[in-house]
């Protein structure tokens, strides 16, 4: 019988997607974890009777895992079916999308591949960022998680799926790399993509560029010390009167 549900996320999410489950079923059993290794220290007595929620996370559930619970696991991830993989609010900010998305999904062996049980798409403004677009897709992902929750919560049988195909390049950590590793014969708008995309130094990968055996690293302007420290310029006194 279906009584427990596994929640596979960051402790600040727990409290919160925690209480929402537990309101539409009071009944339930919540099994918190932020790891593999808290997924794998859970009882295999325990999974038969449970459902996985992966809200946001990096972690990769192992096959064997998914194959002992015995109803299902569901993802929520941060980008829509044409973005799957890695930080796919980069990648798109990369592309200048017009318009993006979050994705909920069933979880199989290979990474952001199973059936979709949800979508939600918003329009992007011009020259939005990748950090902001990443706040836009976190309202609209917690919107889907409340809109699947009760479900989620209280009925035993696979979430139905929708006619919908994931599609694109699923995007790795090596592919972030790669985009920050700046030939010396790059053009000024390419360059400005990647900037504007990768260059605010995520997870540490900052654009680098190799220069006669010396390696130079982009630093954002507003992450330049010397630039705060610059004095202002005089003002120049005009010519006009």
């Amino acid at each position: 019988m279906f009584d427990t549900i596994v929640l596979l996320c960051g402790p600040i999410e727990q409290t919160a997607l925690a209480a929402l489950l537990r309101r539409h079923n009071p009944h339930l059993t919540l099994r918190l974890a932020q790891t593999l290794s808290e997924l794998e220290a859970l009882p295999q007595s325990e999974l038969r009777h449970a459902r996985l929620i992966a809200f946001l996370t990096p972690v990769i559930v192992p096959a064997r895992f998914l194959d002992a619970l015995g109803y299902g696991a569901y993802n929520f991830h941060p980008g829509p079916p044409q973005y799957p993989g890695w930080l796919p609010s980069y990648f798109a900010v990369y592309d200048g999308v017009a318009r993006f998305g979050v994705t909920a999904h069933r979880m199989i062996e290979r990474v952001d591949a199973g059936p979709i049980v949800g979508v939600s798409y918003f329009d992007v403004a011009p020259n939005t960022g990748p950090v902001a677009l990443e706040q836009r897709a976190f309202v609209e992902i917690a919107r889907l998680f409340w809109q699947l929750s009760e479900t989620l919560a209280t009925q035993s049988k696979p979430l139905p799926t929708l006619p919908v195909a994931w599609a694109g390049r699923k995007t790795t950590r090596r592919d972030f790399v790669n985009a920050c590793d700046i030939a010396p014969d790059i053009s000024a708008p390419e360059l400005d993509k990647r900037l504007a995309a990768f260059g605010n130094g995520a997870f540490g990968i900052q654009p680098t560029i190799t220069l006669h055996g010396h390696c130079f690293r982009y630093v954002p302007p507003q992450l330049d010390p010397s630039a705060a420290a610059a004095p202002a310029a005089p003002a120049r006194k005009s010519s006009v009167g």
